[in-house]
């Protein structure tokens, strides 16, 4: 079974772009377009709607109506739409499980809304088992140029990143495109330099070349499977999110990972997620870790 490209749309032009992003990735991918949107009925007296029947039939036209605008363009492509009626966030969530990913319209920098209002965004993201991409409204075609990269962050393990770095090369796949794996470094405590550390380090010939073969491991699996795919090996010293943003003004998408947690104040999805979703100018793609 193909799993479809989704997008959620609300009606804001977040989503709009949002929509235009999906059904350009769902070409590329030659994967069906699922549009959502998530409906509560509301008792009204005018116009007709105070039926629920009557209410869906309606909002499903508007819908329907805004995507035909959008996906006109793209001859043969298989684009389905639906109304479903529930929260927000079950609705987004519960869609995005048979999707490749769920595709959402993000503000400017500094906050998040439509979809991302408040907590919603938070537990959608923090709560689905894949991936999410989010899209401002200025997003346009024309940044998906030859020249421009996907920036992929990679950290830990081998096995910690192979979602990630899966997502990252599919989607360079079908651009054209080249992938820049960018692995974010920092000088460990005092106390984590035990023998076998210094020992390690010392064959490694210090600590950034330890990082870099790091990062030649993790990718070696996938250059192998995608061996058309150009890639760019970049190791720096610094915080992983803005080491990222850094480089991100070349990329057409930035792809990070997340380890979803909950506190007492909800679902959090980690500071290097939280910092390049504020503050990236590109499109965002959210992975979850295994």
């Amino acid at each position: 079974m193909t799993r479809p490209i989704t997008a959620g749309w609300d009606g804001s032009k977040e989503s709009l772009a949002a929509l235009a992003w999906a059904a350009r990735e769902a070409v590329r991918r030659d994967t069906p377009l699922r549009v959502v949107h998530a409906w509560r009925f509301e008792p009204l007296d005018q116009a007709g709607l105070g039926d629920r029947d009557a209410q869906e039939e309606w909002v499903l036209g508007v819908v329907t109506e805004s995507v035909r605008a959008v996906v006109e363009r793209h001859t043969g492509l298989e684009v389905s739409v639906d109304v479903l009626e529930g929260e927000t966030v079950d609705t987004l969530v519960t869609a995005a499980s048979a999707s490749a990913a769920l595709v959402l319209g993000s503000r400017g920098h500094g906050g998040l809304v439509g979809f991302l209002l408040g907590s919603v965004g938070r537990q959608v993201i923090a709560e689905t088992s894949r991936p999410v991409v989010l899209v401002r409204a200025g997003d346009r075609a024309q940044g998906e140029v030859a020249g421009h990269e996907i920036v992929v962050g990679q950290h830990g393990e081998p096995e910690d990143s192979a979602d990630v770095l899966r997502f990252a090369f599919e989607t360079a796949a079908s651009r054209g495109a080249a992938v820049r794996a960018v692995r974010a470094w920092t000088l460990p405590p005092l106390y984590a330099y035990n023998q076998a550390t210094l020992k390690l380090l010392d064959e490694a010939g210090g600590l950034e070349p330890l990082e870099e073969r790091a990062l030649a491991a993790a990718l070696r699996p996938w250059r192998e499977r995608f061996p058309d795919v150009p890639v760019v090996e970049h190791v720096e010293m610094g915080s992983a999110g803005q080491v990222l943003l850094s480089v991100s003004g070349r990329a057409q998408l930035l792809v990070v990972g997340r380890r979803a947690r909950r506190t007492a104040l909800g679902a959090r999805v980690g500071s290097v997620a939280h910092g390049v979703l504020h503050h990236a100018d590109c499109p965002v793609a959210v992975v979850p870790h295994v």
